[in-house]
């Protein structure tokens, strides 16, 4: 799909608000400029809180965490989380990892990152369509594009599709928020729904 096709790339002031950073936080301190996401999210849960690499650092690789197929008449819930590894130029060690809000099923995966020292710089959601009659998952899987073009597809499941590609982040995401649904007890849980990225200053 054509990048950005259909993606949307949020006013930064207006985000933060949401979420509660501040702008002192965003353009001063730890210089994020802007927050990219997609529109094939998932319609259920909220968004939780972001989570930030530090300053000066970029996320060049990430880990999903994933429940298995459940069978019948099991509950899947599919991609649960996302973890971003941040890095400080091309140091072997010299990482951080990062995560938002995950959900409650599932294990995490090795990481897969970027080569050479590029960093992500959009992403791309596998989501299943709601359906009234059925089992729903929403987020299945995640893919992301590196800064030196190369694109890393999540270990994820494979109900649904893929949806239109973000926008791009001029140098690098350096940061995360996703929007999960709890545990509904009896119900139909679907765990991770959709995610933003937030991007570095370059």
């Amino acid at each position: 799909m054509e990048r950005g096709a259909g993606a949307k790339l949020l006013p930064l002031p207006l985000l933060l608000r949401a979420t509660g950073f501040t702008c002192a936080q965003a353009d001063g301190r730890n210089g994020y400029t802007a927050v990219i996401e997609v529109t094939s999210g998932g319609p259920w849960g909220d968004w939780a809180w972001p989570e930030m690499c530090p300053d000066g650092f970029f996320a060049s690789g990430f880990s999903l965490k994933v429940e298995p197929p459940q069978g019948i008449p099991g509950d899947d819930t599919a991609l649960n989380g996302i973890r971003l590894h941040c890095a400080r130029g091309n140091v072997l060690g010299n990482t951080h990892v990062v995560e938002s809000q995950s959900g409650s099923w599932g294990e995490w995966s090795e990481p897969l990152r970027c080569r050479g020292g590029a960093y992500l710089v959009a992403f791309s959601l596998r989501v299943e369509a709601p359906t009234t009659l059925g089992d729903n998952t929403a987020a299945n899987n995640v893919r992301f594009r590196c800064s030196d073009g190369e694109e890393l597809q999540g270990p994820g499941l494979s109900w649904g599709d893929f949806g239109d590609w973000s926008d791009h982040c001029p140098k690098g995401a350096c940061g995360l928020q996703t929007k999960i649904q709890g545990p509904r007890g009896l119900g139909d849980d679907t765990a991770l729904n959709d995610a933003r990225l937030f991007c570095g200053r370059s």
